[in-house]
């Protein structure tokens, strides 16, 4: 799977351990930055090339770290077709994908520690959307609120 990563200089510590643990995981991924915590970087930035880049189909999800994981969630969902949700514990990483089809974890770099993280990044990128019907309702449900505040094409 193609994964988008970035973060800002607060997410930076944890970024570097997700994208080495995602290429072990055999995955592709698309750095985004930051590659530095030396720098003040701003996360909506970084949100919304991952978010973008997800939401255009180059990447089939997305991970985004910050130092709590809020400010990086409220970023990535104002871009069209981006379902972001911050989650630190598995339960909630998978069943937002099974249930919801989340398609970009947000992290807290200041938040969660590296093994929990990776539990996490493992519960994430492991799971699929069901498909069921009564997921499918919710989420044309939730797209079409997006639609409805949105001039962009929501997929």
């Amino acid at each position: 799977m193609i994964i988008a990563l970035g973060c800002d200089h607060a997410g930076f510590p944890l970024k570097k351990l997700v994208h080495d643990r995602l290429e072990k995981m055999g995955h592709k991924v698309m750095n985004l930055g930051v590659d530095t915590a030396d720098v003040p970087a701003d996360y909506p930035d970084y949100a919304r090339a991952v978010s973008e880049a997800v939401a255009a189909g180059k990447a089939e999800r997305g991970v985004i770290v910050c130092g709590s994981g809020v400010g990086a969630t409220i970023a990535a969902n104002k871009v069209p077709g981006v379902r972001g949700c911050m989650c630190h514990d598995t339960f909630s990483a998978r069943q937002g994908v099974e249930d919801d089809d989340m398609n970009v974890l947000c992290l807290g770099g200041r938040i969660i520690g590296q093994e929990l993280a990776f539990e996490v990044l493992n519960a994430f990128v492991n799971a699929k959307f069901s498909g069921l019907d009564r997921h499918r309702r919710r989420k044309d449900k939730v797209i079409a609120i997006e639609r409805t505040y949105s001039k962009e094409a929501v997929k």
